[in-house]
């Protein structure tokens, strides 16, 4: 009797553990489908004393687009004339005659009527009206502008309190997070794009005062002013610029960088930085070998404008600054913003680093210009490979820099060296960006006024070695300090 009960007990044990399974691939199924701010489980791994992942609330664009739609605006322009050339960024129209129509997308930042915007929306023009998410359209006035970082300030009159967008904090952002971009692009007003932050800190058209932040967030012709948002609903950014080479390359101001000035622009109507002419990079352990400067951290200066607060100081190329007015500076854009900081006038106390000697330097500050467009239109640098000469260790074939070249290139009079022909394309001189139609004036601070010269100091160059090129860039009219190092193989 019991021996025929064993069949149906083995069944029962089967099919409640057949049941089990069951109940658990269906809670399994409902924990995978929670609502959108729910806690997502966290997944335990077999790895020894590893903390669990944080948890995070889905992100709900769709409430962010809803709750800051009304503090979106769109921007119209109109010229009597010509709107004024804009390569930086984007053309507004394709007819360069007559009277010419712009439009872009700003946000209310106070309740009584101001808006952010760029610079570029509104530079020229002869009417500016803002349109209201409720249908409004109202003459703006233009408050002030900044066209170093493309940023202007707008108020208009509403009769009423406005609803302004939340502003957040863009240094608080990070390389993968989760974005959004409102604003009205080729005229459909109110759209929405979700990407990530792609990279923070990109330069693109001034080296020295650039901050943008990069998105793929889609971004489109009459997006420029519009807000790029966080996931919590703040304006961290102002969208400004797009690349025409890619699809989804976008660039917006950081939001900080525009709080920073925006009390100047309310009180005067634009920016008054502090200049002293230099170019600058930071020292990197490749430079600081190379030129044997040891543990020094600090700007170092590439180049030194002629008739500039620097020039008149007696500031040097391979001077490295190490402090201003007492504070110690670690790179070259905290040197900037220390400098563009101060109101010209000034005078600013330097601590430089000269061949090893730490030296005292007053600079009095003038104001900051405008960036001049890049020369790169007006340069030829088409040339033919000296196919006769070896790269060497560096990877880097030069020919002497004859009247023709200083004339094709435009090459000032004080420029001595070796124009740079061609380059390996796998070598080191590549990889560090040299690019031919440049000129070579000293590696590791020895001349290179002549091939042979060149030759001479390239050769002896061994692998590991880090060498430090002084190079002159016709597209730039400028000097740069760039760090090479020697692979443990001799390019052709």
């Amino acid at each position: 009797m019991r021996r025929a009960l064993y069949p149906v007990i083995g069944l029962l044990v089967l099919t409640s553990f057949l049941l089990g399974m069951l109940a658990s691939g269906a809670r399994g199924g409902r924990a995978q489908a929670l609502p959108p701010h729910a806690a997502a489980p966290v997944v335990v791994t077999a790895a020894i004393n590893t903390p669990p992942a944080p948890v995070s609330a889905a992100v709900d664009f769709a409430a962010v687009a809803e709750r800051l739609n009304r503090s979106i605006v769109n921007v119209d322009t109109a010229v009597r004339g010509d709107l004024p050339d804009t390569p930086r960024r984007w053309q507004r129209d394709s007819d360069d005659r007559g009277p010419r129509e712009g439009s872009g997308s700003g946000f209310i930042i106070d309740p009584s009527g101001y808006i952010l915007t760029n610079h570029h929306v509104i530079d020229g023009a002869d009417r500016v009206t803002v349109t209201l998410s409720d249908g409004r359209s109202l003459h703006a006035t233009v408050v002030g502008a900044d066209p170093a970082i493309d940023v202007a300030l707008l108020k208009i009159e509403a009769g009423a309190p406005l609803p302004a967008a939340p502003i957040g904090q863009s240094r608080a952002l990070r390389a993968g997070e989760w974005v959004c971009a409102i604003g009205n692009p080729l005229g459909y007003v109110h759209s929405v794009t979700v990407g990530v932050v792609s990279f923070l800190g990109r330069k693109l058209f001034d080296q020295s005062l650039d901050d943008y932040i990069q998105t793929d967030a889609a971004i489109s012709f009459g997006n420029s002013g519009g807000p790029l948002i966080n996931a919590r609903g703040e304006v961290v950014g102002i969208t400004t610029a797009i690349s025409v080479q890619a699809q989804n390359i976008g660039f917006a101001v950081p939001i900080d960088q525009v709080m920073n000035v925006l009390p100047q622009l309310r009180e005067n109507g634009r920016l008054s930085r502090g200049f002293i002419g230099v170019v600058l990079t930071s020292v990197t352990p490749q430079l600081a070998s190379a030129l044997s400067l040891g543990r020094v951290r600090g700007a170092l200066i590439q180049d030194v404008s002629l008739d500039t607060p620097a020039a008149r100081a007696g500031l040097r190329p391979y001077d490295v600054v190490t402090a201003i007015d007492g504070q110690a500076v670690g790179t070259d854009d905290e040197l900037i913003r220390a400098v563009a900081s101060r109101p010209p006038g000034t005078a600013a106390d330097l601590d430089v680093v000269r061949d090893g000697v730490v030296r005292h330097m007053s600079v009095k500050l003038t104001e900051r210009p405008l960036v001049e467009p890049t020369r790169a239109s007006r340069v030829r640098t088409d040339l033919q490979p000296a196919e006769s000469r070896r790269g060497g260790p560096l990877g880097v074939v030069v020919t002497a820099l004859d009247a023709a070249a200083v004339r094709r290139l435009g090459v000032p009079a004080s420029i001595a060296g070796v124009l740079v022909t061609d380059l390996d394309a796998t070598g080191p001189a590549r990889e560090a960006r040299l690019r031919r139609g440049q000129i070579i004036m000293e590696v590791n601070r020895r001349a290179t006024a002549t091939p042979d010269a060149f030759a001479a100091i390239n050769g002896a160059l061994r692998p590991g070695a880090v060498a430090a090129i002084f190079v002159y860039d016709p597209l730039t009219d400028q000097r740069l300090i760039v760090s090479v190092t020697i692979e443990g193989r001799s390019p052709l």
